[in-house]
Order: structure tokens, then C-alpha cells, then sequence
């Protein structure tokens, strides 16, 4: 019974106890998928963690003098700094420089801005 769209009238209890069995299996994979945990735990980093996590590859002391600053999301854990792995991910999006492109946009939209009234 390999062939599912052939159905007769002495096949079809057979065919539709496979529909039943592969849904059942469909359903369980499903449930499965649904029970695993869709994002890694957030990890703690260390300040030599850091250094060797930073794409810049930045020295402790710079991380010091950023820190000091309040330039970077932070947890002092006693003597110990520690940092958030999703909040330094963030903390790096963030620092994003705009294009010249980008930009000469703002300023045309800034521009284009009629504010009528005003003198």
C-alpha cells in the first residue's frame, strides 16, 4: 500500500489507519520542536571573557575607561565586573555609524520639512 492516491474500497481501512499513524507521527515531532528552547540561556562574560569576545579586540583597560564612562551595560558582581552577552551584542549594534548616504537622507528629509509660520 505505497501508493496513497489509489485507494479502493478494500484498501481504504488500510489507508486511512497510515493518515492516522503519519499524523500522529507529524503531531509528536511537532509537540517536540515546540518543547525545545528556541534561544540559547544568556551568557556571563567575564572581563577576559570580553577581550576575547570583542570583535575589536579591545585591552582590559579600555574596557575599564568604558566602563568608568557608563558607556556600556555593566554588572558588578562584588570586586567583579560582569557582562551580559545579549546586552554587549546590543551594546555593539547600537554603535553603528551612519553612512554618508544615510546621512545626506536625514538632511534632505530635515529639509524638506516646510514649517510654515515660522520665520
Amino acid at each position: 500500500m505505497s501508493d496513497l492516491t489509489n485507494f479502493t474500497h478494500d484498501t481504504l481501512p488500510q489507508g486511512v489507519t497510515m493518515l492516522f499513524k503519519e499524523f500522529n507521527e507529524l503531531k509528536r515531532l511537532l509537540l517536540k520542536k515546540q518543547a525545545e528552547p528556541t534561544e540559547q540561556a544568556d551568557k556571563w562574560l567575564g572581563l577576559d571573557d570580553l577581550v576575547k569576545y570583542d570583535p575589536a579586540k579591545r585591552a582590559k583597560a579600555t574596557w575599564y575607561s568604558i566602563v568608568s564612562r557608563g558607556k556600556v551595560p555593566y554588572h558588578k558582581n562584588g570586586k567583579h565586573l560582569v557582562f551580559l552577552q545579549s546586552e554587549i551584542d546590543e551594546w555593539l549594534r547600537t554603535g553603528k555609524r551612519r553612512s554618508n548616504a544615510e546621512i545626506e537622507a536625514e538632511a534632505e528629509a530635515y529639509l524638506s520639512n516646510d514649517k510654515k509660520g515660522l520665520k
